[in-house]
């Protein structure tokens, strides 16, 4: 942290330039405060008591210096003492620490200064990019949508300047049927961090050229194009259920999503993959024939162990949908070690996943029971399921536990050693 000294130095070097601005703008300490809340400040400017910028500092009779508002609330609790160094007050009085005060004021306005500037330069660089746009083509027209998407992405008022001058309507205006997925990919960089209204997004983004160009990317691009695209179509998503149907029904955008969960090195990349998935087979139950026809079951199954939590719950979900189909429960039975991987999901993460990962096992259960029975039981199942019908459970889970405990008894070949892997009790057995 700067000195005061330091500080000293730094008042004699902007006085003049701060001096104009207070004339000019008038600017309130207490104002510049808490517009720049965010930014760090020198702890010789801090109040002991409040941890916050002062804003009328004072001194005491031992050199320590203080917010007045909060050294007099200190005293009105009746205390006689220094906050900080705990000295018994010889002399009550405050004394304003005006050249401190001058300092904090002259420091915040010239970080006011450079914050203003830097937003005229932000809104600048966009308007000069946004003509540029409208002028250039191939490599010069993706270097502009480079440069206009790093500010879109870095900066607020970039954002909104966009906004306000009609760049987000040049900008979709480039995704169509013969843009090239170079421009494609960074055009939906932009797109996909603006706030864009409902109206707009219908007569401008939900043609089936743009979004058939979006999928076809998503399909083809780097994690982060794909990531961007599925936040595209997520956003599309919010409008009418009827135009729904158009975006989902596509066998490449299910490939898509499938193919983006799969990178297990990209979390952020799962977790916005299956957010997709689950809400697409949320809407529309055809959809879900579809995801079983091109394979989503082993591949979600595939990935599994490697989740976290968070993503391991909508992954769990996804399968107990698609488990309610006679495609579904043949898919699953067909996966290798399917039922190992489901019964180590139960009791591990929360009671959502426990019951996805029952009703997945049920499922499979019902077409096999013997075979099911014998997996299950040997892949630790009957004393996770006792776990749960002790734990603190909803009763629906419990007594489903309780259900799916005697069902695997009765079909376990040998009872002894069933009993001797649930580790019962006399009175339980």
């Amino acid at each position: 942290m700067p000195s005061y000294d330091a500080l000293m130095g730094f008042e004699t070097s902007f006085k003049g330039c701060v001096f104009s601005v207070l004339d000019s703008e008038k600017l309130d300490l207490k104002l510049l405060i808490e517009e720049m809340d965010s930014i760090d400040v020198p702890s010789v400017f801090i109040c002991p008591i409040s941890l916050e910028p002062m804003q009328e500092p004072v001194t005491l009779c031992t050199g320590q210096t203080y917010d007045r508002s909060n050294i007099l609330k200190w005293f009105s609790l009746g205390h006689k003492t220094c906050p900080t160094t705990m000295q018994e007050l010889w002399d009550e009085s405050i004394t304003p620490n005006n050249t401190l005060k001058h300092l904090i004021l002259t420091w915040f306005s010239q970080k006011y200064l450079e914050m203003k500037k830097k937003l005229e330069d932000v809104e600048g660089r966009v308007l000069e990019t946004l003509e540029t746009l409208k002028k250039v083509k191939g490599q010069s027209r993706v270097k502009a949508l480079k440069d206009l998407r790093k500010l879109v992405v870095s900066h607020v008022c970039a954002r909104k300047t966009l906004l306000e001058n009609g760049g987000v309507g040049l900008v979709s205006s480039l995704l169509g049927p013969f843009t090239s997925h170079v421009v494609g990919c960074e055009a939906i960089g932009i797109i996909v961090n603006l706030d864009l209204s409902s109206d707009f997004k219908r007569k401008n983004l939900m043609r089936p050229s743009k979004v058939s160009l979006i999928v076809d990317i998503m399909n083809e691009g780097t994690i982060e194009t794909k990531m961007n695209c599925a936040k595209l179509i997520q956003m599309l998503l919010m409008e009418e259920k009827e135009t729904k149907i158009e975006i989902v029904s596509s066998l490449s955008l299910l490939v898509g999503l499938l193919r983006l969960v799969r990178d297990k090195k990209h979390q952020n990349g799962i977790l916005i993959g299956l957010t997709l998935i689950k809400k697409v087979l949320c809407s529309h139950e055809s959809i879900r024939t579809s995801m079983i026809s091109i394979g989503a079951i082993p591949q979600l199954i595939e990935i599994l162990p490697s989740l976290n939590n968070e993503c391991l719950e909508i992954a769990l979900y996804i399968l107990e949908i698609l488990s309610t189909l006679e495609e579904g429960k043949l898919a699953l039975k067909e996966c290798p070690n399917i039922i190992p991987n489901v019964v180590k999901m139960l009791m591990r993460v929360s009671e959502n996943c426990t019951q996805f990962a029952l009703s997945i096992l049920w499922a499979i259960y019902k077409l096999a029971p013997e075979e099911c029975a014998s997996k299950a039981v040997e892949a630790g199942l009957a004393s996770k399921l006792l776990l749960v019908i002790q734990s603190g459970c909803n009763p629906v889970l419990k007594q489903m536990s309780s259900e799916f405990l005697k069902m695997c008894s009765v079909n376990y070949s040998t009872s002894s050693i069933f009993i001797s892997k649930c580790m019962l009790t006399t009175t339980i057995q």
